[in-house]
């Protein structure tokens, strides 16, 4: 199976399909650091610098993927929508499915996609596909429920011509719950928090990370902290960063031909989980028709897992995906990067401006830490 990788980044969802067993034969980014990764990890791979470039798809492409630009949709930034300037590029996708035959589309974008503008984006897609004569899937999956500790919630959507696409997005047991998941946030265990943050949120995860962010566009790393049970506060170093989503360590060093160090960390944060693409990708692989629990969906809302064609749409309970845990006490290879103590205060104190719970004794660990610096 062959496939094309649209707005690549550094190749996440492009790995995790090639792991499943797609064949990458055309990639195209925009951003020269991300080109330079992709160069390194996949040399024989043509790059296109603009997805408006792409006059076709090369010929037997049975998928086409992308991230597609999340400034627009995310929870955070202007929240400009569907429309904007950047995730309005998803419709150069469906230029091209509409020229050549592809089976397949797989897209993924930020989870805050299904609620800004009442869901437009969601609806615009969907309409968009089925306009085309695809029939469309799509779920919200969390990175940590494969095998990695960072919560990190993501829309993938799925398409077919010919298949069910729900049959490869649902095949696992609907409902599982990594236990990790559920339990509350427990300071014998390693907690992941934004220490950049603190008034009015903190991103606290429970033996994980929060999603790891892009960082700044100057190069300026954002990377979480963690607090440990020994009460050390530290970063984690961008190896285990880029292992947090799949890669192999070391996946993006070749950024640093052409920019400074810290822009490894927006590579990083901008990209798929590899370990959520190779799963839906094997599930192409093998794929198997199944029948899907469903009700019809009826409400305004976009809900976090559905399916649908010809203007119907279908809801599925359960968004989480297979229940393959991993726990960041065991995960981190690398020496942790103290938290400074200008760091550290700093997020006391916005902290206790703000009017946000912690757990028990969180600051106060925190506050100790500061103390021994």
């Amino acid at each position: 199976m062959k496939c094309v990788g649209v707005f690549a980044g550094v190749g996440g969802l492009e790995l995790g399909l090639q792991s499943g067993g797609f064949e990458t034969e055309l990639l195209c980014e925009i951003l020269p650091e991300a080109q330079a990764v992709l160069r390194c990890n996949f040399p024989e791979v043509p790059i296109v610098d603009d997805i408006k470039r792409i006059k076709s798809l090369p010929q037997d492409i049975s998928l086409i993927c992308g991230g597609f630009p999340c400034q627009d949709l995310s929870s955070v930034g202007k929240k400009r929508g569907i429309e904007g300037l950047q995730s309005s590029l998803v419709t150069e996708v469906f230029r091209l499915i509409k020229k050549e035959r592809c089976e397949w589309v797989l897209l993924e974008n930020v989870k805050f996609m299904l609620h800004l503008d009442k869901g437009l984006a969601m609806k615009h897609i969907t309409e968009a596909l089925e306009d085309l004569g695809y029939k469309w899937s799509y779920r919200v999956m969390n990175s940590q429920n494969f095998g990695v500790p960072q919560r990190r919630e993501r829309v993938y959507i799925l398409a077919s011509k010919n298949y069910r696409p729900e049959s490869v997005l649902f095949r696992d047991p609907l409902g599982v719950i990594s236990p990790i998941l559920t339990r509350p946030v427990d300071l014998t265990f390693p907690i992941g928090f934004y220490w950049t943050e603190g008034r009015y949120s903190t991103g606290l995860a429970h033996d994980a990370l929060p999603p790891i962010k892009g960082g700044s566009t100057i190069g300026i790393p954002s990377p979480p902290a963690i607090l440990f049970p020994s009460g050390l506060v530290g970063m984690p170093d961008i190896r285990d960063a880029e292992r947090m989503q799949g890669f192999p360590e070391n996946w993006t060093t070749c950024a640093e031909d052409i920019v400074k160090p810290g822009f490894r960390w927006r590579l990083v944060g901008n990209a798929a989980t590899v370990g959520v693409c190779k799963w839906i990708a094997q599930g192409i692989a093998e794929y198997e028709e199944f029948p899907v629990e469903h009700n019809k969906h009826t409400g305004s809302k976009w809900p976090n897992a559905a399916f649908g064609s010809s203007g119907n749409i279908f809801e599925v309970q359960g968004a989480h995906g297979p229940c393959i845990s991993s726990s960041l006490s065991t995960f981190l290879n690398f020496p942790i990067k103290p938290l400074s103590y200008r760091a550290v205060t700093g997020f006391i104190k916005r902290a206790k401006t703000g009017n946000l719970k912690f757990p028990e004794k969180f600051i106060d660990s925190l506050t100790k830490y500061s103390e021994s610096l």
